[in-house]
């Protein structure tokens, strides 16, 4: 008999948070982005399910957009890291990739290659996030050197929000401001908004929004929004039940005996453990679901195993389901409980947890 544990991908739920994200500024046009194995969920099987109403895809690399293309997937595509080595323009005129050129290195391979096509090229400024792009004020030169060169057919100009989802913050206001300063009347469409400013910055939204971790049902923010409770969970990672026993009060549970009973405690044995994927610094009280009904985890992770409270479920057994996270475990509580980030959960699935999709449209 197989191992309990396997993750359930729900691609209507994927589709219908593409469909809320447009559903902000109606008129622009959405990247959806698939980078990292579409944030764990099965990048060449979320690309298929979006492939007829995805204006265009995204992801961090070459070598993602290939996995694309060699599975049929014919949509614009754009590499957001732009290309590593003038070689790789080579792939991305033949496989019709766009590149985004965030650096002037890549600007000058860019107009010394020559493509059999003309080009679309996403030019990225730095505004204030510090990691990729353009300074500000060479960005209009950088522009010009681009549009100067003949196998470019069309540019949108992009920058990248470091505190969209702080929804209070100034320095996102500051970054639109810089960028609209910067970009000025250059010609091309903008793209600005990842999923934090898509829901909650409408001033960000502009030409192209670049839905990411709601695409996969997860607020980008840390407290309650609106907007973000409409989304729906796309991924179910799930367990059961494969021992019950029950101890005394003052005993301790799992490696270090982190967990000491309080009282005496009906405790469960999942199948599931940092090897899976699941945090391994997850603390006691981490919320889990038993045959539906709200638990915890209480005792340390391991490599192949967590320990529930089942204190108030005397009938559980061994065989009974457990939802780690997804419609009755929020993903982000499970994080926020991790010290770490919903995407991190996703995208740190391990091969041996089997994806099963599902597709109720």
């Amino acid at each position: 008999m197989a191992r309990p544990t396997r993750a359930h991908i729900d691609l209507a739920a994927i589709r219908g948070n593409y469909r809320h994200a447009k559903a902000q500024a109606p008129g622009a046009r959405a990247l959806a982005v698939v980078k990292a194995d579409a944030y764990g969920h099965g990048a060449v099987k979320v690309a298929r399910a979006l492939a007829a109403e995805a204006d265009a895809f995204a992801v961090a690399c070459g070598e993602e957009a290939m996995e694309l293309r060699e599975a049929g997937i014919r949509s614009p595509i754009v590499l957001l890291e732009g290309v590593f080595h003038p070689d790789e323009l080579l792939d991305v005129d033949r496989a019709d990739l766009t590149p985004v050129v965030h650096n002037h290195e890549q600007l000058e391979w860019l107009c010394r290659a020559r493509p059999a096509r003309p080009l679309q090229v996403w030019l990225k400024m730095d505004s204030g996030m510090h990691r990729l792009g353009l300074a500000p004020l060479g960005f209009a030169a950088a522009h010009a050197r681009l549009a100067a060169c003949p196998h470019v057919s069309a540019i949108v100009l992009m920058t990248h929000l470091a505190r969209a989802d702080e929804p209070t913050h100034p320095a996102t206001a500051a970054q639109l401001d810089c960028f609209r300063t910067h970009a000025g009347d250059l010609p091309g469409s903008r793209s600005i908004a990842n999923s934090a400013a898509i829901l909650g910055w409408p001033a960000a939204h502009g030409d192209w929004l670049r839905p990411g971790i709601m695409l996969y049902g997860a607020s980008p923010f840390g407290e309650a929004h609106p907007s973000a409770a409409m989304l729906r969970p796309t991924m179910m990672l799930e367990s059961r039940l494969i021992g019950v026993r029950d101890l005394a009060t003052g005993e301790a549970i799992g490696y270090g005996g982190r967990f000491v009973c309080e009282r005496p405690t009906r405790v469960g044995v999942v199948a599931a453990g940092y090897a899976d994927g699941y945090p391994r610094h997850a603390r006691d009280g981490t919320p889990v679901a038993v045959n539906g009904r709200p638990s915890r985890l209480i005792g340390r992770v391991s490599m192949d195993m967590l320990t529930v409270d089942l204190s108030d479920q005397p009938a559980a057994a061994p065989g009974d389901p457990v939802q780690l996270w997804g419609d009755l475990v929020p993903a982000n509580a499970v994080a926020a409980a991790s010290d770490t980030i919903a995407y991190q959960l996703f995208t740190g699935l391990s091969r041996r947890v089997p994806m099963h999709y599902e597709d109720a449209t």
